[in-house]
């Protein structure tokens, strides 16, 4: 399950651009095609709509500096550690594996 306190203290921009970018990248998905098929949209249309992520993407992360937060956040589970940094590990619990002589 994901952490959804976040997205609470979201403001209504902030909101708003994560609808559009969920419904844009929503539209890439469905019309993506297999390769060597025409796609249905046009090529002005796939650039116009990249333009667009990539100016809802640098506002969004516009927003998170000036309220504070860190832009590189990414969703994570309940129970995934909070510290990215190295986990020690006694070495009374390094267990070796022995290989039978044969």
């Amino acid at each position: 399950m994901l952490i959804m306190n976040e997205n609470q203290s979201l403001s209504k921009e902030e909101r708003i651009l994560s609808a559009m970018q969920k419904v844009l990248t929503r539209v890439i998905k469905e019309t993506a095609t297999p390769p060597g098929l025409k796609h249905p949209l046009s090529e002005a249309c796939i650039n116009d709509m990249r333009e667009c992520l990539v100016l809802i993407s640098t506002r969004k992360q516009e927003l998170a500096e000036d309220a504070g937060r860190d832009s590189s956040a990414r969703p994570r589970y309940i129970d995934e550690p909070r510290s990215p940094g190295p986990v020690s590990v006694p070495i009374g619990e390094i267990k070796h594996k022995h290989k039978e002589p044969e």
